[in-house]
């Protein structure tokens, strides 16, 4: 809706699907099979521009570049790396001469990243992005959500990995 108003939608029924799919596929934790995966190797965004990323990943969020290097599906594309802790990467591509518009939350697209640091560093983070001129909106004392210079919509969280809000994920 283009008028900002939020559709009429069924809550109930919303909610009452929601228990069905947990009552038929949450399994309790020690029933629960170990992950056929190791972990997130990386995400990989598209960029407009690979310095203003690099300054805003890197200089203002203190995530350390580690690799650039030719997209081997685009000639010419640079295929980007940043550390974001606990062996976990963020990564971004460039499509020099491709038009790719701007940013847009689509069906199957991308929400938010939710990157996890130290509660120390979540006040040192928060207060670099306001330095910054950064627009974000803090919700429960413990996230940060912002937009990054392409678009995507980041929060940054010092809950510890696996909790939310007090409640266990993992």
């Amino acid at each position: 809706m283009s008028d900002g108003a939020m559709p009429e939608i069924d809550l109930p029924a919303i909610e009452a699907a929601r228990e069905r799919i947990r009552a038929t596929y949450l399994l309790p934790d020690t029933e629960r099979p170990a992950s056929t995966a190791r972990g997130l190797h990386h995400f990989a965004i598209v960029a407009r521009d690979v310095e203003e990323t690099v300054n805003f990943y890197q200089g203002l969020l203190g995530f350390p570049l580690t690799d650039i290097f030719e997209n081997r599906d685009y000639p010419g594309s640079n295929h980007f790396f940043f550390d974001i802790g606990n062996g976990n990467l963020i990564a971004f591509f460039d499509f020099p001469g491709l038009d790719v518009g701007p940013y847009a939350e689509v069906l199957g697209g991308l929400h938010h990243v939710a990157i996890s640091v130290e509660p120390a560093q979540w006040l040192v983070l928060r207060d670099r992005l306001e330095a910054a001129g950064v627009e974000y909106q803090s919700e429960s004392g413990s996230s940060i959500y912002f937009r990054d210079p392409n678009g995507a919509r980041l929060e940054l969280i010092s809950d510890p990995l696996g909790e939310m809000y007090g409640t266990r994920v993992l």
